[in-house]
């Protein structure tokens, strides 16, 4: 999303010039009632009302929560109805409309969507720092503090959609700015009441709202959870909870079987064997402790195989992952795991990574088996930390292929050079 130094949709390119004059609003037409909506937090009413002042005083009709909202219906009903009856989106951009109002948007990225396609969006920037929501970083904004500000909101909403739409509304194209960040994670849809021991089921039946905009062939996506699935019936056993409650018991009876038989042969040892030697018998106290500790042992490798087995599912789940990047890639979309129930998204570019795997290995044929390895080993990891923003290491001096971060080969070299390649 770039700042607009003018207005490059009337100005800058010959099909969008106007004749019209930036005062005078175009013609309502058909279901059209308004000549913007304009969607705001209400922290941000005060300025967002000088600005309604300022327009409505310029003859347009503008269109606002506060006082068109039909009382009885639900915000988002509201807000559908609205964006239909006007003819452009007009978005005040702060940290507190990204938070709840825009929330309301991707909630119902239906009606979000139906917008991009059908109404130019103006989007104004309350501040500086503000995180641009990712279905939006393709458009030009306006700032608020720009003195010019007037002008340009006037020069746009009096332009005619049709003279709009081929440049302000353009196919989406997140920008490098992006690169790296998370999107919303995945949460199965077995979540509640998961066991540690068993796998998160997570659906696959459409592609989530935020990622429509993002991956083109969303039959990749699908291909990609199903590799995710698999980990569920393919490798968690026992997954019955009576089954694993009948073994624990079966292995209790057994384990205090053995204690006892153990306790009454070391007694009986160490008391036949202080009849033929009384007085110290260091070798009968050694005798005794060795057979007392063979069910200590087994109870301290119950305990390291029920933590093993919880994070068995979990390596299991990071492999598949690492196989679904592998086509989620070409996607720039990468998936991370760190438990049984939830997958982090990034949306990433791989590839200066890719072309830098194809220089190192440019005189084996198996580069590509190569990036392929890497992706299976290291992306749910690397993508885990993209979305956290903490590395295990401190951030290299040299400059890689994320702006600002660490690429995917700077973390598979890192990561070889710890030892971690298994």
């Amino acid at each position: 999303m770039e700042p607009m130094s003018s207005l490059e949709t009337a100005d800058s390119q010959p099909h969008s010039a106007v004749s019209l004059s930036p005062n005078v609003p175009p013609a309502l037409r058909g279901a059209e009632s308004y000549h913007v909506f304009i969607s705001y937090s209400s922290s941000d009413h005060q300025w967002t009302h000088s600005i309604i002042s300022q327009l409505e005083s310029c003859g347009l009709y503008v269109c606002y929560h506060e006082r068109d909202f039909t009382p009885g219906r639900t915000v988002l009903e509201n807000m559908s109805q609205c964006i239909q009856e006007s003819q452009k989106v007009l978005l005040v951009l702060s940290p507190e409309f990204v938070r709840s109002r825009w929330c309301l948007l991707e909630a119902n990225m239906s009606l979000f969507r139906d917008c991009l396609e059908r109404k130019p969006i103006i989007p104004v920037l309350l501040q500086p720092g503000v995180s641009v929501p990712l279905h939006l970083c393709h458009l030009t904004y306006l700032e608020a503090n720009d003195p010019d500000l007037m002008s340009k909101l006037l020069k746009v909403l009096c332009t005619p959609n049709q003279q709009l739409q081929s440049s302000t509304v353009m196919p989406f194209q997140p920008p490098s700015i992006y690169n790296g960040k998370a999107l919303q994670p995945l949460i199965a849809a077995n979540d509640e009441g998961l066991n540690k021991w068993d796998c998160g089921q997570f659906s696959d039946m459409e592609v989530p709202d935020q990622l429509r905009l993002i991956i083109e062939d969303q039959e990749k996506y699908r291909e990609a959870l199903r590799i995710i699935n698999s980990v569920s019936q393919n490798k968690v056993w026992l997954r019955p909870l009576w089954l694993r409650a009948v073994m624990y018991i079966i292995g209790v009876i057994v384990f205090l079987g053995l204690l006892g038989n153990v306790a009454y042969m070391s007694t009986v040892i160490f008391i036949y064997d202080f009849i033929r030697n009384p007085g110290p018998a260091p070798l009968c106290f050694v005798s005794y402790f060795s057979i007392i500790s063979v069910p200590l042992g087994l109870i301290i490798q119950l305990g390291l195989w029920k933590k093993d087995d919880e994070k068995y599912i979990v390596r299991e789940l990071q492999k598949a992952v690492g196989q679904a990047n592998t086509i989620l890639c070409e996607e720039k979309l990468l998936m991370g795991c760190r438990s049984n129930s939830k997958i982090y998204l990034v949306y990433v570019s791989l590839d200066g990574c890719k072309d830098e795997f194809a220089e190192t290995f440019s005189e084996q044929v198996g580069a590509e088996d190569m990036f392929h390895r890497a992706m299976t080993f290291f992306s749910s990891g690397y993508a885990c930390c993209l979305a956290k923003r903490h590395f295990p290491f401190p951030q290299p001096s040299s400059t890689g292929h994320l702006e600002g971060g660490v690429c995917f080969c700077q973390y598979v070299s890192q990561q070889l050079s710890r030892g971690e390649w298994t």
